[in-house]
């Protein structure tokens, strides 16, 4: 039987240099694809598209990874920019909300990672905070700090201890998305674990970066999740 297929989103760069070229790039850290790999899958990166093709793409995945990244712009979420809010990524943006709108449509497994787990909330109607402070000890350096699971939610069964997890974030979830319920959180109260209360759907966000460490419960969960749903059509 294949391995399930894991779409994974990717970051977009105007402008990136490598060897002798310096050209507008799609990419994404190796580490999320390893990860997938790792918990039993197989990885396919997902660059932007038409929104309105989201649900296409979908149907020729078995789950998807919404991977972190720049701010979203708080014009999805109804609310003035901070001035410590990062500039838009509106391709970006439009993208990756609709394709978290066409696997919940789907019932496909997913999973949103620190960006891709505000995206979850703000696809839900639920908004952010816009900055905090101590979840990010220095620019382009990833740290370290506790999260405390919400016992009975679906991550307290995955990761049942409180755990060190790899951070890199200034906003954070304010208001929860309709449906969401928080399941981890910092030592100061910050959401960091959401998803969804529902046995036949598999959806679930966490703030910190697990593709920077190398426990693979809560990816291989989702690849499980994913082996068990519906193969998309041609799989």
């Amino acid at each position: 039987m294949p391995r399930p297929l894991i779409g994974i989103t990717t970051y977009v760069e105007e402008s990136t240099r490598f060897r002798v070229w310096d050209v507008p790039t799609s990419l994404t850290p190796s580490g999320y694809y390893e990860l997938v790999q790792a918990a039993g899958g197989a990885a396919v990166l997902l660059p932007p598209d038409e929104p309105g093709t989201a649900a296409e793409v979908l149907g020729r995945v078995d789950g998807l990874v919404v991977a972190g990244g720049p701010d979203l712009d708080p014009v999805h979420y109804a609310a003035a920019r901070d001035p410590r809010t990062g500039p838009p990524a509106t391709q970006r943006d439009e993208w990756e909300l609709a394709l978290v709108g066409a696997a919940l449509a789907a019932g496909r497994p997913l999973l949103g990672i620190c960006r891709g787990m505000q995206a979850l909330n703000v696809a839900l109607g639920g908004t952010l905070v816009q900055h905090i402070e101590g979840h990010v000890e220095a620019p382009g350096v990833m740290s370290w700090h506790p999260v405390r699971p919400v016992p009975g939610t679906r991550y307290a069964e995955l990761v049942p201890e409180e755990a060190e997890v790899p951070t890199y974030h200034h906003q954070a979830v304010d208001r929860l998305g309709h449906g969401l319920i928080a399941s981890a959180h910092a030592m100061d109260g910050t959401v960091e674990a959401i998803e969804l209360p529902d046995p036949d759907r598999w959806v679930v966000g966490v703030q910190w970066h697990p593709e920077r460490d190398k426990d693979t419960r809560v990816l291989g969960a989702l690849v499980a999740a994913a082996a068990a749903h519906t193969p998309a059509p041609g799989r």
